[in-house]
């Protein structure tokens, strides 16, 4: 790989984390609009957008074979359920001014990837990576009895991703990141129809309002979902997967800071401490990755490190 390959795969990796880190600043200028309904608008547009660029490069040969095989289907049908789970519940906590946990869920995410990998496909982890699982599971404990509120939103999201990634490497891996996309948005579509179609029954939509601004933010959700993704998969080709996996906590950084600096979330003594222990936990496993890497090619990194 020349310098200027990974220069530019980094490049493109801080692009893609960048942007998803600032995704808390577009889900709040979404509203007045709901979570489910940013959900369904997300979904819909998303896929226009993705059949847009397959139709131009016609590239659609793909879904045949998608659609031959059950076990994959089945899969990028879970996938689906799964990704727009995370998605509701991230901009969900946006939206109710709890943007910190949804930070700390992602702050949390490859710590839970690990686990998934202990749990579901009995990996065998080493005494470094043990530790600091431990130290993420005493974080949870932390944040629920001495913060007093179960972290329900960190934990969702955290386990909903980190299954999301579970489930598109086993099934899914092959598929190029458009194609993916574009088979579990069109899995959610008849869901996201429905959706716009009771909000607008019960005169809840908010399409038309305030325009053009809030409409012209809403049809963008395709192009925001999807620019990063693409940004993502052009940094992955470039970059090892050991930096991969270091430059995606740009993200939660940027998302705990646009909740405490810009949107003016409150931060309690007990929260920072949590997140200071999911930070040791975080070193420890980063350290271990790169030590492993001239065994393991950093395989032991998250794997499914795209988020909301």
């Amino acid at each position: 790989m020349s310098r200027d390959e990974k220069r530019h795969g980094t490049a493109y990796g801080l692009l893609a984390y960048g942007i998803w880190g600032l995704f808390p600043l577009y889900f709040e200028a979404l509203k007045p609009a709901g979570a489910w309904e940013i959900l369904a608008h997300r979904i819909v547009w998303t896929l226009v957008v993705c059949a847009a660029v397959l139709v131009a490069r016609r590239d659609l040969a793909w879904v045949r074979d998608v659609v031959a095989r059950p076990r994959l289907a089945l899969g990028l049908t879970a996938a689906a359920l799964l990704i727009a789970l995370n998605w509701v519940v991230y901009v969900y906590a946006v939206l109710s001014d709890r943007t910190t946990e949804a930070a700390l869920g992602y702050f949390l995410n490859p710590l839970v990837t690990v686990a998934l990998g202990v749990v579901v496909l009995g990996e065998r982890l080493r005494t470094v990576q043990w530790v600091a699982v431990g130290i993420g599971a005493v974080a949870a404990l932390y944040l629920t009895f001495a913060g007093g509120q179960f972290p329900s939103i960190a934990l969702t999201l955290a386990a909903s991703f980190g299954a999301y990634g579970l489930v598109k490497n086993r099934v899914g891996v092959h598929l190029k990141a458009m194609h993916s996309l574009a088979a579990e948005t069109a899995v959610l579509f008849p869901i996201a129809v429905v959706v716009l179609a009771w909000l607008a029954a019960g005169h809840a939509t908010t399409l038309t309002q305030d325009a053009p601004l809030h409409p012209v933010l809403l049809l963008l959700a395709g192009v925001v979902t999807a620019v990063p993704l693409l940004l993502f998969a052009a940094a992955a080709r470039r970059i090892p997967l050991t930096l991969v996996g270091l430059l995606q906590f740009v993200t939660p950084v940027l998302q705990l800071l646009c909740g405490v600096v810009l949107l003016g979330e409150h931060m309690s003594a007990q929260r920072w401490v949590g997140f200071g222990i999911v930070w040791v936990a975080l070193l420890v496993l980063t350290v271990d990755s790169v030590a492993a890497r001239p065994r393991r090619a950093g395989a032991d990194l998250v794997e499914g490190n795209v988020p909301a």
